[in-house]
């Protein structure tokens, strides 16, 4: 018998574009939410982009006023993880790196009590592997969200070597609750979602590289040709240069050459180019 109980409070962990995302996100529908990292600069930071974000939906008339304040008022900043102890869900969004994950949920294995869903929003790398790193591996499900969250309403569902059906079940709830769709993917490198679309923006990047034609042609051209609301440059730009780059090179180090970095992508993570966020990638932005 399952001991997964209600979801009423949210715990992310990671406050960067993906993490104030979903925190946002489970604020506005009803969710009481606590927004960790671990410094107090990049709680700051989420908290002005959800502001942002919310302001926007404001403009849009996707929210009311009093909606966007009620949802700001749900979320709760720390850099305490012991802040999490009272949470029902947990969505671990930080840095690709699985040495890096695997000692956040070690931690959370830690500090959250028994029946807590503890899922992590990785667009790569394992579930079980990440799981392994916790005595609750029947509690860890892959939840990625896709970018932008308030906006996508697809969420990838990843089952782990070990995740119970019941976790699957409560994750499947918690994001039909957020109004997204879900489909679900076993634990295979890259799942999906990235398996399909690293090699997507890789060629892009190729393509432009060895001057196929300019980046515009070449995002006009598949919009066009395949019906997409943005082309693979404009589209790594907005995931960010740096996290196609960390995708491309798990999935490169797993599934092999077919999946190996373009030049051009790793060029200009490394000169710090790394999208919209850096204000620069592919394209300017303000």
């Amino acid at each position: 018998m399952s001991d997964i109980g209600e979801i009423q409070t949210v715990a992310v962990v990671g406050a960067g574009t993906m993490g104030s995302g979903i925190a946002q996100v489970a604020a506005t529908h009803g969710y009481d939410v606590v927004m960790r990292d671990v410094a107090e600069d990049l709680v700051t930071e989420g908290f002005e982009a959800i502001d942002d974000s919310l302001s926007r939906l404001v403009a849009n008339d996707t929210l009311t006023e009093s909606e966007s304040t009620a949802a700001r008022e749900r979320i709760t900043g720390t850099t305490d993880l012991d802040d999490l102890a009272d949470a029902d869900l947990v969505v671990e969004a930080v840095v690709e790196d699985v040495e890096v994950k695997r000692s956040v949920f070690s931690d959370l294995d830690e500090v959250c009590r028994s029946g807590v869903v503890l899922a992590t929003n990785t667009s790569t790398i394992s579930i079980t592997t990440i799981a392994s790193a916790t005595t609750r591996p029947e509690h860890v499900v892959g939840l990625h969200f896709m970018n932008p969250v308030p906006l996508m309403k697809g969420v990838e569902l990843v089952v782990g070597e070990r995740t119970a059906e019941a976790t699957v079940e409560a994750a499947h709830e918690f994001a039909a609750s957020l109004d997204k769709e879900t489909w679900e993917s076993d634990d295979k490198p890259g799942f999906v979602t990235n398996r399909i679309l690293m090699p997507w923006l890789n060629e892009g990047i190729r393509a432009y590289d060895e001057g196929v034609a300019t980046k515009d042609d070449i995002d006009r051209g598949m919009k066009l040709g395949t019906n997409v609301p943005m082309g693979p440059l404009e589209l790594a730009d907005h995931i960010g240069l740096d996290v196609v780059l960390d995708a491309t090179e798990t999935l490169h180090e797993q599934l092999g050459d077919r999946y190996q970095p373009a030049y051009l992508l790793r060029r200009k993570v490394e000169a710090g180019h790394l999208g919209k966020k850096s204000g620069n990638g592919f394209y300017e932005y303000e």
